[in-house]
This record gives structure tokens, C-alpha cells and sequence, in this order.
């Protein structure tokens, strides 16, 4: 493969050491609890691994079922260095972490390409880490797999729930959203607006989720509108902030993970 994209945030929000990003997963994976059957879909954090790793893993755990057959992973996170609209594909043909190649799935990018908020936009891809930061933890819990990245602008929910739509319910295929929750709010505030954005999601209300509430507003609205469709489910299996990990309790970042079984 000659167009990989080269990580942008390892050894700031990750370490850049295999060994060492292994253990640091894997210690995370071990506290959290298992599940007798996959989800679906998870919603994970995408802060720096000291602040949020803990919250992604109690959803990606959950993927160690033995029942787990993934082989394609739809990935959605929000642009948070390049403003625009709709969703943005990349033209790479694999995405690289200290853990190796992770190929992309040519297949499922062809399949959405005809939809006219989909474009191939290389900026949005090439310092982002909403999606980035995802990756190792899905090295380290699926067998070999493809991705399809995707980086979302400004686009109704409805749209995004349209494209989801195409991948949901395949055995094999596992839809990822990624977004962080409150920001900069101190704890006790954060806690009570991290809470209140926790039932919006639940209830599928995603008319009423703001980027106040969440940085991935964009995508989570997407697959809550699906979830609504289709009459599924959102479970809330961990909420935290940066308060209870690594940060201080006077500025935090509010953290969940959610799935769909």
C-alpha cells in the first residue's frame, strides 16, 4: 500500500510505543466488564487515553465477546480542524497506528459515494483525531477488520441516519460514533449536564442534542434518528469526566459510552 495516513496524535494522545499502547489498552479492557453478546453500535469518548481510555473501554470490552464476528467498522467522528458540510471520506487506502495497517473498505466506500453529502475531503482527515484515537482500542479488541472512516461536517440527522441505515444490522459490520460530551464546565456541573444529555440520547431525542451537549452532536444525532427507526435502544453503560480520571475537577470534559445490542 502506498496511501496510508499516518497518525497525527500518537505520543500526545496515545502513546507512540506498541508495547507500551498495548499494555495501557489492555489494562483498561480488563477493568471494564464483559458482555455475553456484542452490540452493534457503540458511542466512545475521543479525549487523550489518561482522560477517557477507561470510558471508551467499558464499550469496547464489550466487543471481546466470543460471540463477536466484526469484520467491517463504520466510523464516525466530528471534524474538529477542518469547517464544512456534509461528510468526508478519505481517498487513503489504509490508516496506520504504532499497531499496524488498518486497511479500508473499498467496498463500503463505493456504496456511499453516490449520496450528495458524501465527498472525499483528505484535510479532514489528516489531522483529525475523533477517529484516530478510536483506532487501536478496535486493534486490539476485533480480528483482522476493513474501515470505513468518515468525518462529519455540518449535516442533519437525518442524512447521516440514511447512510447508516445501509450498514446496520449486518452480523458482521460494527458502526462506531465517536464524541466527547460538556466541555469546561466544572464537575459537579458537568455531572448534572453530562446526565441530562444521557436521557436525551436514551429517549432518542436528537432534535434536542446541541454541541453544547456534545461535540459529535452530528453522528450521535445520526444514529440516534436511526435508533428511532428502527425502535432500538441506547444504553448508557458508563459516565465520567475528566474529574474522575487524570484531570482536575475545576475545568472537565464529560465522557460516555453507549450501545446498541
Amino acid at each position: 500500500m502506498h496511501n496510508i495516513r499516518l497518525p497525527a496524535v500518537t505520543g500526545s494522545f496515545y502513546p507512540d510505543q506498541p508495547e507500551i499502547l498495548k499494555t495501557m489498552i489492555s489494562d483498561y479492557l480488563q477493568r471494564a466488564a464483559s458482555a455475553e453478546k456484542a452490540p452493534q453500535a457503540i458511542i466512545v469518548p475521543h479525549a487523550g487515553y489518561i482522560y477517557s481510555g477507561e470510558i471508551a473501554a467499558s464499550a469496547y470490552a464489550r466487543l471481546q465477546s466470543k460471540y463477536c464476528r466484526i469484520k467491517r467498522v463504520v466510523l464516525l467522528g466530528p471534524s474538529h480542524k477542518v469547517g464544512f458540510t456534509g461528510l468526508a471520506l478519505s481517498h487513503a487506502e489504509a490508516f496506520r497506528t504504532p499497531l499496524g495497517d488498518i486497511p479500508l473498505d473499498a467496498e463500503a466506500t463505493a456504496s456511499i459515494t453516490h449520496f450528495p453529502f458524501v465527498e472525499y475531503r483528505e484535510q479532514a482527515h489528516l489531522l483529525e483525531h475523533s477517529l484516530e484515537v478510536q483506532l487501536p482500542f478496535l486493534q486490539m479488541t476485533l480480528d483482522s477488520f476493513k474501515l470505513l472512516p468518515i468525518v462529519a461536517g455540518d449535516c442533519p440527522a437525518e442524512l447521516i441516519e440514511e447512510l447508516l441505515e445501509l450498514f446496520y444490522g449486518q452480523d458482521e459490520t460494527l458502526i462506531v460514533i465517536s464524541s466527547d460530551l460538556s466541555h469546561f464546565h466544572d464537575y459537579q456541573t458537568a455531572q448534572r449536564l453530562d446526565r441530562q444529555t444521557s436521557r436525551v440520547i436514551e429517549q432518542l431525542e436528537y432534535q434536542l442534542l446541541d454541541y453544547d451537549s456534545a461535540c459529535g452532536r452530528v453522528p450521535v444525532s445520526g444514529l440516534m434518528a436511526l435508533a428511532q427507526k428502527k425502535s432500538l435502544q441506547i444504553e448508557t453503560i458508563d459516565l465520567r469526566n475528566s474529574g474522575d480520571t487524570a484531570g482536575d475537577k475545576s475545568h472537565v470534559v464529560g465522557y460516555g459510552a453507549y450501545v446498541i445490542n
